[in-house]
């Protein structure tokens, strides 16, 4: 039984390797498609690639039903409640970590998820020529794309990155509007 336990650690642990290092391939394979990393970090952010790669917003927009079918999570009333599933439940279960939630603005409208250890980033060391790039943006996009699918438009950005010298990787939230379904005349 021990042994069965052990191979689905393995896997999982292979699993999140590959998918690092394979994540890390389209990085350099995008810094060497564009001149700038601006725009590499626009394109690790952006709905589609030309090679029919789903980057960060479009893979939130096909994770979200993933999401929403395995964990069994109800609709968020605020985005308090939508922040501690964000950071409680989808962290955990996609990339195996439990990110805090910090800084609240006063109006309740922006946190912090402050990532301790960022398994986006393993194996990988940002080169002088790149201290703009952005290498993690890709969580930005999903995190946009699958709240943009349940109704709330977000804007999410790196404020600290451990590539780039600081002792956390802090992704700032920031709720812009609820989204209202646009449904045809006479349509419920």
């Amino acid at each position: 039984m021990s042994r069965q336990a052990n191979r689905g650690t393995e896997s999982k642990k292979m699993s999140s390797e590959l998918f690092t290092l394979t994540y890390g391939a389209l990085v350099t394979q995008l810094c060497k498609d564009y001149e700038n990393d601006e725009d590499v970090n626009k394109q690790l952010d952006k709905i589609l690639c030309s090679h029919f790669l789903p980057r960060g917003y479009n893979i939130g927009v096909r994770l979200i039903e993933d999401f929403l079918a395995r964990s069994n999570v109800g609709k968020c009333h605020d985005f308090r409640e939508t922040a501690d599933v964000i950071a409680k439940v989808a962290f955990k279960m996609y990339l195996g970590i439990t990110p805090s939630i910090t800084n609240w603005s006063p109006a309740g409208d922006e946190f912090s998820l402050i990532l301790e250890n960022n398994p986006l980033v393993d194996f990988v060391e940002l080169p002088d020529n790149h201290s703009s790039l952005i290498y993690s943006n890709l969580l930005c996009g999903v995190l946009r794309g699958a709240l943009e699918m349940v109704q709330m438009a977000v804007e999410a950005k790196f404020v600290q990155d451990t590539l780039k010298g600081d002792g956390v990787t802090e992704i700032r939230m920031r709720f812009i509007r609820r989204i209202e379904d646009n449904l045809p005349v006479g349509e419920e």
